[in-house]
């Protein structure tokens, strides 16, 4: 609800000790994936250029067999670390969504301080910059889509909004326990991607196996639950992200003992491309 106090998970790096049992609860598949929050070590993070201070786990990119429609990262920037130029790609849109810190992040020249729950949408070609403006590390997620043009229709507005001012839009027949809140209008044609946060209260459930057009990309940020993904009931807990495949089955139980919220990606708005991935673009 607005104004509700609430938390966002972020991973700490580190490394198991060589005590520690090797097997976890990675999962690979061809129809989704699961990257445990076990899993984002030091020695698995990656530098970027034009990066200052900065490190990112990359836990999506477009490859055969896995993302299609997106790059997601979840991303650890030092005290006055950032990029003047953090996006190299025009035809790239972004969202970024704080977990943790301050952020500043500067489109045209005009500054945007962004803390825990604020959220960014820049367009493709916006000239934007990114700043750590606080003492401590500023951890966030940065979604990166190549933006799908429509003929006569023009690219979206920037947004920025913070969740904790958002009232979240509950889902039909599900009695107020599975929420979303939106940062952009759904019927917004201009947005080919929505970037959303959902909500299960203890109890809640998808009540079937939702099988669709959209790909996911899903980072738990509180709680934990049971998701069904193709053929399997998998244990998902806080800081753990999952990518599901266009037409993967999915549903999921949330039991608690708290609520259970994730940030979703989904593709949407517009017709099926008739080519093979990657052909034609």
């Amino acid at each position: 609800m607005i104004g509700s106090r609430t938390s966002y998970f972020v991973p700490r790096g580190g490394l198991p000790a060589q005590t520690e049992l090797t097997t976890g609860r990675a999962v690979f598949t061809e129809a989704y994936a699961v990257i445990p929050r076990g899993a984002f070590a030091d020695i698995v993070a990656s530098r970027l250029p034009g990066w200052g201070e900065t490190r990112a786990w990359i836990v999506a990119r477009p490859l055969s067999g896995f993302a299609e429609t997106f790059a997601q990262l979840v991303m650890e920037v030092g005290p006055g670390g950032g990029s003047d130029r953090p996006e190299p790609d025009a035809r790239a849109e972004a969202a970024l969504f704080i977990a943790e810190g301050t952020l500043a992040v500067a489109l045209d020249g005009e500054e945007h301080r962004l803390s825990g729950g604020g959220f960014a949408y820049l367009p493709p070609g916006a000239s934007w910059t990114v700043r750590n403006s606080g003492d401590g590390p500023a951890r966030f997620h940065w979604i990166r889509k190549r933006y799908e043009p429509v003929d006569g229709i023009g690219a979206p507005d920037p947004v920025f909004a913070n969740e904790r001012s958002i009232r979240p839009t509950p889902i039909p027949n599900a009695e107020g326990r599975w929420t979303t809140t939106r940062f952009v209008d759904p019927a917004d044609m201009r947005h080919d991607m929505h970037v959303d946060i959902v909500t299960f209260e203890p109890g809640a459930v998808i009540p079937f196996e939702e099988t669709h057009v959209m790909e996911h990309g899903l980072y738990v940020l509180e709680g934990k639950a049971v998701y069904r993904l193709n053929r399997d009931w998998v244990e998902v807990e806080a800081g753990d992200f999952m990518w599901l495949r266009a037409f993967c089955p999915q549903a999921v139980y949330a039991g608690g003992p708290g609520r259970f919220r994730y940030l979703l990606y989904k593709d949407v708005n517009r017709l099926p491309r008739l080519a093979l991935c990657g052909a034609g673009r």
